[in-house]
C-alpha cells in the first residue's frame, strides 16, 4: 500500500472495465506552481467532481483517504510545495 502512494505516475482505473482510460492520481509537474494554477489544471484534467483543498504550511489535516479530494500543500508564498495527489 505504501508503494501505491509513493509512485509519481500512479493511476486509478475508472469504472468501465479494461477499455476505460486510467484516471490520473498525482501531479508532480505542479510542484512550484501557484495554488490557483494547480487547482485549474487538476479540474481541467479530472473535472469539477473533485474537491481541491489548499493546505497552508503547518496545518493539521485528517488522515482519511477520499477519492473525491486533492490536497494542495502550499508554502508561505502560496506555491505548491508537495506533489498533489488524490486522497
Amino acid at each position: 500500500m505504501a508503494e501505491e502512494h509513493g509512485q509519481a505516475n500512479a493511476r486509478l482505473e475508472q469504472p468501465g472495465g479494461a477499455n476505460a482510460a486510467p484516471k490520473k492520481m498525482t501531479w508532480p509537474e505542479l510542484v512550484g506552481s501557484t495554488s490557483e494554477g494547480a487547482e485549474r489544471k487538476i479540474k481541467e484534467e479530472i473535472g469539477d467532481a473533485i474537491r481541491v483543498q489548499v493546505i497552508p504550511p503547518n496545518t493539521f489535516v485528517t488522515m482519511d483517504f477520499n477519492q473525491q479530494r486533492v490536497r494542495l500543500y502550499v508554502d508561505s508564498s502560496g506555491n505548491v510545495a508537495r506533489t498533489p495527489r488524490i486522497g
